[in-house]
């Protein structure tokens, strides 16, 4: 089947200081198709979409819809011309309604008088019919999890009827169930002759899902047409120059003595349930434990427990055999804990700070003598972390926003070794990172636990787990079901001991 061409740009170059973030691209948008757009974080995929979607505007190069130039000067003058776009990073106000989120600066109103609420609940109603989901249309998004705000970003764009639909990373922190139910609205989409843009990092899926396939690398295509016959060995050579999912090379290290324990944690849902039901591990000094569940598993809610972040949680934790009596974040980073969260925007980063202030900001005691901070010491050490996580970036001083999602992530990790710690915390710390990015920070795991720190690593990744953990534990309904070492652990073990009942299913994410 043909499809014909809705949006086109023609030797599209972006340049901010100090980088080139697109390269002369010549890209082709079909309509009544999944345009799939790949490549490594940094690579320039977000910046075309905000170039699409009128966030950004070229340097140079001009944008053609239906083969006629446009100007994209705005947002709103992209949304004239029916294209919508669904951000990585959630772009929702915690403070409203999802019915509210859903339409606003759009509102449905009575003869331009007032605001149709009425009219607003019955359309988010239909939205969430449509996409499989008990979300009331009164909830506040802030005390919805990750999974469902990213599921009321997606309606949004629905709700105002797009003829381009931008999915950046759509299924990031979707559960499997989820992601069936998107694909099918995807489906349906493309019945009615919507062009969808659809990045992912998850390459399986793209191959999935696409029709046609668009990768770049450092702002320069390196191969475009029809998904047919396509691969991904094929995707990860036009992405990286290299072949196969590497995740981490084996260090073979003997274990040290139990840095870590958790002794019968608990923690009350204001249900009236157990999100985290009397769980007990340990954990040596050189050890990756991984943890392993479905959405709802606990396994968010048990590392905050870690980190003290839920005062009235009940149990104890251990640290070189001496118990943590004091509750909060600072005391048990004082401990030698430390931990990257699972979302890197709302938790793990201050986006107005630098990059070099926010890799210091848990560690400024050590660039401090009395009342002065030694800056040169400061940029020394943040310069070796830049160095170690191959951080992309031009300098130090820009603001960390101005960072891909995968390098952020990497300014978290750096943020959180920078405290010296004797036990990492890792939660889902793969999220939104490419394939190069991902063994990037994987091997750096490893060689971490080479030199003895020990690491409790949560994914809801089978292959991740099964190539990285030298012990998994898994979790549902948040008590511990299976513990599996290196030799027993089998994708059918512990997906069946994680509560689903076939190995088919995608990869699961538990938003925190």
């Amino acid at each position: 089947m043909a499809h014909s061409i809705g949006l086109s740009i023609r030797n599209g170059t972006k340049i901010y200081p100090g980088t080139v973030a697109l390269n002369a691209v010549d890209f082709d948008l079909r309509m009544g198709a999944v345009n799939v757009l790949v490549g490594e974080n940094g690579a320039g995929k977000s910046t075309m979409m905000k170039v699409i979607s009128g966030v950004e505007q070229l340097t140079t190069g001009q944008i053609l819809i239906d083969g006629e130039p446009v100007v994209l000067k705005t947002t709103e003058a992209a949304r004239r011309y029916g294209i919508g776009i669904v951000f990585q990073e959630l772009n929702l106000f915690p403070n409203l309604t999802v019915a509210e989120n859903i339409f606003i600066a759009r509102e449905k109103t009575r003869g331009r008088i007032d605001i149709d609420k009425t009219e607003q609940r019955a359309q988010t109603r239909a939205l969430m019919e449509r996409l499989e989901q008990d979300i009331d249309p009164d909830d506040m998004v802030g005390d919805l999890r990750v999974g469902q705000q990213q599921i009321v970003e997606i309606a949004k764009s629905l709700a105002h009827d797009a003829k381009i639909l931008i999915l950046d990373e759509p299924t990031s922190a979707l559960s499997s169930a989820e992601v069936e139910i998107l694909f099918r609205v995807i489906s349906d989409l493309k019945a009615n002759g919507v062009g969808i843009v659809y990045i992912s990092h998850r390459l399986e899926e793209l191959i999935k899902i696409g029709d046609y396939v668009t990768v770049l690398r450092d702002g320069v295509i390196t191969g475009a047409r029809s998904m047919n016959g396509v691969d991904v060995d094929w995707i990860v050579h036009n992405m990286i120059g290299g072949n196969g999912k590497d995740f981490a090379k084996e260090i073979e290290h003997p274990f040290g003595d139990e840095v870590f324990r958790a002794e019968h944690v608990s923690l009350g849902s204001q249900a009236g349930g157990l999100l985290v039901d009397d769980v007990s591990l340990s954990l040596n000094s050189g050890e990756i434990l991984g943890v392993y569940g479905l959405m709802g598993a606990g396994r968010s809610e048990f590392l905050e427990c870690v980190m003290g972040r839920h005062p009235h949680a009940k149990g104890q934790f251990f640290v070189d055999g001496v118990p943590l009596k004091r509750s909060g974040v600072a005391s048990r980073i004082e401990h030698g804990l430390a931990l990257i969260p699972e979302d890197r925007k709302h938790d793990g980063l201050v986006e107005i700070l630098s990059i070099r202030e926010n890799i210091t900001l848990s560690s400024l005691k050590q660039f401090t003598r009395g009342i002065f901070m030694s800056l040169s010491k400061e940029r020394d050490a943040v310069a070796d972390f830049v160095k170690r996580m191959t951080i992309k970036v031009a300098s130090s001083e820009h603001a960390v926003s101005s960072l891909s999602g995968g390098n952020q992530q990497k300014v978290v990790i750096s943020k959180a070794l920078m405290t010296r710690p004797k036990v990492l915390l890792m939660d889902e710390p793969s999220r939104g990172i490419d394939i190069g990015a991902k063994a990037e920070v994987f091997r750096v795991m490893r060689q971490l636990a080479y030199e003895g720190l020990a690491i409790i690593f949560v994914t809801s990744d089978l292959d991740e787990v099964m190539s990285l953990s030298d012990r998994i534990l898994v979790m549902s309904n948040g008590r511990v079901t299976g513990e599996f070492s290196r030799e027993t652990a089998t994708n059918r073990a512990l997906v069946a001991a994680s509560g689903v009942g076939h190995t088919t299913a995608p990869r699961h994410k538990e938003p925190a």
